[in-house]
């Protein structure tokens, strides 16, 4: 019997944003136009639309039609959603305050938890939660009953010393309580030193659980021990055990001829890379040939790493428990060994190396007309820069600047397909750090993404959305059975947050559609447009951002919904993730007519990469976070530009234009008036003078405050 995907589709976006306002409001009664005003659909068609969905959900006896034109929610189904089940299962988000929410198992909206009803949980566990009734016009809450799973037991922080006992005060903001330390655990911590501590028990009536000091990292604020910290924070290894550093050092760094014959053989074909100007790990490349026919072959190049990382391994057993590289500012923590990532596997210019390619014939519209894939071995002609690949690109000179520039022109007409067929161009910056001999950031700035990037990034995209099609596609199996792959997929929105992403949009005056998939994708894409350069523009794209679903590895194929793919892997980067070396592997056992993997083994390889995706980008961010508050510490009594990113009941948040940093503006900071908060149209108001701040006004800021400690910045206004 063939087992069931464990991946649940969710409603359609329109039906269930639609659903869902009716299930908030279930004593209101609205008709098909009341509803379109207030998810913003405007035209002819798209009420057509809602109308139908509106009569389907009455006919499935979800709405009642109480009069003609005029629906409201079943009480049948409110009474349905009324009975939820008295327990359910969920992953707990902790506050610093000691409140939590449980984000259910099985979706829906999150569940509150007071702080005297969390039970010794803590952030990230799994927990039993018991629901309490529901009362009309309130969120809906429970008490933690059981911790089902402790995912997280040591924490990085500053001990304290009294005279028989310790306290560490965490790192970790989603940490809201000490840690008590016997003295016999100090095992030789001093008082002031930033620590590792591991919980080691918790009795049933004590408020702080008791701790064992288990490494100690150094001094605060010295730049080596913070990051070190941050790695620390997430368990991620400093280093590589014996055994896999004798593992990497015993990969013979020549190619054999043996080895060589077994590939086709591109080291005559024109190939280049083109990479940040810091990288070290080379995983890609580019090929080009003209055809006699005006036709393009284009190969795209990645490094072979499966050929020397071999299942069983010490090497391999490593890197799927790293899962992933790590990059803070000002280091990376690599997968693999540096002997395999910056040497012999990493593709440098005039050295032979081993790669698995996708090579795509492809005509001046960027249309594939052929491909193949299979193991080849290759020799760079140039390492480009995205830099200097980007001065070719505008100024059309330079060396290879005809081959560039062809190549520059396919992945300019790939990309206008993507967008056209509904992928959503989510415009994300990047902060970066000049840094001086002790890591202090001495500049900040954003990293553009140029056509140098996307050139890249397309042919990437290809060679990804190919492999997997080539592997889950029926046209291309032709009657065969799939067999276990590993994809890269990207669930639909949460309908839920969708409309509260759209009732937040129209209150700043902007609009999105939401009547399909494909009217949605292209909403989204206008709405970045519009916002671009403005003051809200940050605030709108995170929110964007937060109202997807997060794209997760798995074995059961459900697209890439952000990139409008039906199918879509991950074979680029194996240097630096898992899941492309598991990939690798898979596909060359099916191009040898291999037979189907086993779905469980791989599906909880799967779980494992998703889960340390999502740490090492926690961990990135947290060292960039630490970079953006360090950058002011020199910097109090300075004034800069910012906008208002946010209001809440403390008071503004501003993000400055020099670093990105997001400081508060306390509401007694404020010395013109009293001011209070306004919070459906994310704006403060002043009693007397009726002044008014609303998010994406642009302001002037005096930097009061720098707290590395909690990483926390105090702002004041100036005229």
């Amino acid at each position: 019997m063939k087992k069931k995907s464990r991946t649940k589709r969710p409603l359609s976006a329109l039906t269930g944003i639609i659903l869902s306002i009716f299930t908030e409001n279930p004593f209101k009664a609205y008709n098909y136009k009341q509803v379109g005003h207030l998810i913003g659909v405007k035209d002819s068609a798209g009420r057509d639309l809602l109308l139908k969905i509106i009569t389907e959900l009455v006919e499935n006896n979800s709405l009642n039609e109480i009069r003609r034109g005029k629906y409201m929610l079943n009480p049948e189904k409110l009474r349905e959603l009324s009975n939820i089940k008295k327990y359910i299962t969920g992953t707990v988000d902790m506050k610093k305050t000691g409140k939590a929410y449980i984000i259910p198992d099985e979706g829906g909206d999150d569940i509150y938890i007071a702080s005297n009803n969390v039970a010794h949980a803590l952030h990230d566990d799994k927990v039993k939660v018991l629901i309490f009734p529901k009362r009309k016009s309130h969120k809906t809450e429970g008490q933690i009953v059981e911790v089902l799973e402790r995912i997280k037991d040591t924490y990085v922080g500053v001990l304290e010393v009294s005279k028989n006992f310790g306290f560490v005060t965490t790192d970790n903001q989603s940490m809201p309580y000490d840690i008590f330390v016997p003295k016999s655990m100090f095992n030789g911590a001093e008082s002031g030193q930033k620590v590792l501590v591991k919980i080691a028990d918790w009795p049933e009536k004590s408020n702080n659980p008791f701790g064992e000091i288990i490494d100690v990292l150094g001094t605060p604020g010295d730049n080596d021990v913070e990051m070190k910290s941050i790695l620390a924070d997430y368990n991620f290894p400093l280093s590589f055990p014996k055994n896999v550093e004798k593992d990497a050092d015993r990969i013979p760094t020549t190619i054999s001829s043996t080895e060589i014959k077994k590939r086709r053989d591109f080291r005559n074909t024109w190939t280049l890379t083109i990479d940040p100007l810091d990288a070290k790990d080379f995983d890609d490349a580019i090929s080009l040939v003209k055809l006699e026919n005006g036709n393009y072959e284009v190969g795209i190049h990645i490094a072979d790493v499966s050929h020397f990382v071999i299942p069983g391994t010490a090497l391999d057993d490593e890197a799927l428990v790293r899962a992933t590289s790590v990059y803070l500012v000002d280091r990376v923590i690599p997968m693999l060994p540096e002997v395999l990532s910056n040497q012999v596997c990493s593709l440098r210019p005039n050295e032979d190396k081993l790669t698995f390619s996708a090579v795509f014939i492809m005509n001046n519209k960027a249309e594939v007309l052929e491909q193949w894939f299979g193991k080849t071995v290759i020799n760079s002609d140039r390492r480009f820069t995205y830099e200097e690949a980007q001065e070719i690109i505008e100024t059309g000179e330079g060396e290879y600047a005809d081959e560039i520039n062809v190549l520059n022109a396919l992945a300019t007409l790939l990309r206008k397909k993507r967008f056209n067929n509904g992928s959503i161009n989510f415009n994300s910056e990047e902060v970066k750090f000049t840094l001086d001999e002790s890591g202090k950031p001495i500049e900040t700035y954003i990293k553009e993404q140029k056509e140098a990037n996307h050139l890249v990034e397309e042919f990437m995209l290809l060679a990804n959305k190919k492999v997997a099609e080539l592997i889950g596609n029926p046209k291309e199996l032709k009657g065969k059975e799939p067999k276990t792959f590993v994809y890269r997929i990207h669930d639909e929105p949460n309908p839920e947050k969708l409309n509260v992403f759209v009732q937040f949009l129209k209150k700043l005056g902007y609009s999105l559609n939401v009547s399909s998939r494909q009217t949605l994708a292209s909403s989204y894409n206008n709405l970045f447009e519009k916002i671009h350069g403005k003051g809200e523009e940050t605030m709108i794209e995170t929110i964007a951002i937060r109202t997807m679903a997060k794209a997760i590895y798995s074995t059961d194929n459900i697209g890439h919904y952000g990139l409008a793919f039906p199918y879509y892997t991950h074979f680029t980067s194996p240097i630096r993730r898992y899941p492309d070396l598991l990939v690798h592997r898979l596909l060359e056992k099916y191009l040898e007519n291999g037979k189907s993997a086993n779905k469980d083994v791989y599906e909880e390889m799967c779980k494992h990469s998703s889960d340390m995706e999502k740490k090492a980008t926690q961990a990135e961010r947290d060292s960039v976070k630490y970079k953006q508050v360090e950058f002011l510490l020199d910097k109090k009594g300075k004034v800069f530009d910012g906008v208002i990113s946010g209001v809440s009941k403390w008071g503004i948040f501003v993000q400055l234009l020099i670093s990105k940093s997001e400081g508060l503006i306390r509401f007694n900071e404020l010395k013109d008036d009293y001011y209070y908060l306004d919070e459906d149209n994310y704006r403060i108001i002043g009693r007397q003078s009726g002044n008014i701040y609303r998010l994406g006004d642009k302001v002037n800021v005096l930097v009061k405050d720098v707290d590395m400690e909690k990483r926390q910045l105090d702002f004041v206004i100036v005229d």
